[in-house]
């Protein structure tokens, strides 16, 4: 088996652990189960989890079985969280978003083999139990003075925890334990919000007289301008591909500052450290050519969306700049891209003045008009001069869209409704 250990310390993907010495022996002697969970508390999981997502792809890479845990229990709880009591969610509602997360998570990993992965969901074991079984074969398990220490319950106690929120602990625990009994799982590991249930589930399986177990979290995610990691203008940068359209992805890891590229590699690209060493030295040297960007953006959309997918994406982000045939691109993606630029909805086509001018292209008519003048307006990538005519039917795009852009770099789309 691999050595993963150094691998993952040279990426910053091990934050705290129950014991570094155990865990390497016990991973360099044989084949580890280990676990990794993933809470429906939404209907799409988010960039952040792909720090656990590709941390346990590479476990896998290195010889290892993932247990990959859907939360359909857990999910119904939710984990306490610093703002507040969480709102409830129909357990119907949660059973969807658990087939939801189900499928955004295989695409990354493999399920035939030695090492096959296998997908597993909570409610299988904490369902059938009565509130008397819980109580008396877990709760016992667990003191409260333990429960209280936790940082998240220490930071509840004034504005008020629920006892729902509070016995989250529990289940998290008695998860480690089922997947001990039922798969011989002996690690789990998690982001480090998640560091007090991991190692209360640590506690719980010694308590059971089982084990001996392991355990390690990742870091929290920063960006280098103090702003929140997976956040954008447009909100939350999901997995699913309905929610964050592929070229939206895409788009996000283009942009990484360089500040960030590098560690963003480290944490989420596949890559070995040769080819991450290179890249960094390439972005140092030219960081213009956004080199580290345009890697991690192509990776991560691949290994999440495919590789058709994401020739789409990458052939859209060219055309709209004129590097490519428009008229190759499928409307779904052609659209989203403009949605990423500004989408101007009409209902009618009125001059291409007014359509430059509402698309915040021009400031005003007269701004429309000199800029045509001067050769800087296109339309579908063909230069215009005269905008005060309407515009077109038959230049739109798949019946609907037209692309406009002002000189090289400003786009803006128009979508007739």
């Amino acid at each position: 088996m691999t050595d993963i250990l150094d691998d993952l310390h040279w990426r910053g993907l091990l934050k705290d652990s129950t014991g570094l010495d155990d865990l390497r022996k016990a991973l360099v002697s044989g084949q580890v189960t280990f676990y990794v969970g993933f809470d429906p508390t939404a209907a799409s999981i988010h960039i952040g989890n792909l720090v656990q997502v590709l941390t346990a792809r590479r476990l896998q890479l290195a010889g290892h079985k993932p247990l990959l845990l859907v939360g359909g229990a857990t999910g119904q709880i939710g984990d306490p969280k610093d703002s507040g009591e969480r709102t409830l969610n129909d357990p119907s509602v949660v059973a969807g978003w658990v087939e939801r997360i189900r499928r955004q998570v295989e695409p990354f990993f493999d399920f035939d083999g030695p090492n096959a992965a296998t997908m597993v969901n909570n409610l299988d074991w904490t369902g059938p139990m009565s509130a008397i079984e819980f109580l008396r074969d877990v709760g016992k398990h667990f003191p409260v003075n333990r429960m209280l220490a936790k940082d998240i319950v220490k930071n509840r106690l004034e504005s008020g925890i629920s006892f729902t929120e509070f016995s989250y602990q529990l289940i998290q625990g008695n998860d480690f334990y089922e997947l001990n009994q039922r798969h011989g799982c002996v690690l789990q590991f998690g982001g480090s919000d998640q560091w007090g249930n991991i190692t209360s589930g640590v506690d719980y399986i010694r308590r059971r007289g089982a084990g001996p177990v392991h355990a390690f979290c990742t870091p929290l995610v920063t960006k280098a301008d103090g702003t929140k990691f997976g956040k954008t203008e447009g909100g939350t940068i999901w997995l699913d591909g309905e929610m964050t359209t592929p070229y939206a992805f895409y788009q996000f890891w283009f942009n990484v500052d360089d500040r960030d590229v590098i560690p963003y590699l480290k944490y989420f690209s596949l890559r070995s450290r040769e080819e991450i060493e290179e890249l960094e030295r390439e972005t140092a040297e030219r960081p213009f050519a956004r080199a580290a960007q345009k890697a991690l953006a192509e990776e991560l959309t691949t290994l999440l969306h495919g590789k058709d997918e994401t020739q789409q994406v990458i052939t859209a982000a060219q055309a709209l700049f004129g590097r490519g045939d428009l008229a190759e691109l499928g409307v779904s993606t052609l659209r989203a891209a403009l949605a990423e630029a500004g989408l101007l909805q009409v209902s009618e086509l009125p001059s291409l003045a007014l359509l430059l001018k509402d698309s915040g292209l021009a400031s005003s008519l007269g701004d429309a008009r000199r800029a045509a003048a001067e050769g800087g307006v296109y339309v579908n990538n063909e230069r215009v001069s005269n905008v005060d005519d309407p515009a077109s039917p038959g230049a739109l795009l798949h019946g609907k869209l037209l692309v406009l852009r002002r000189g090289k770099k400003t786009i803006a789309g128009v979508e007739l409704v």
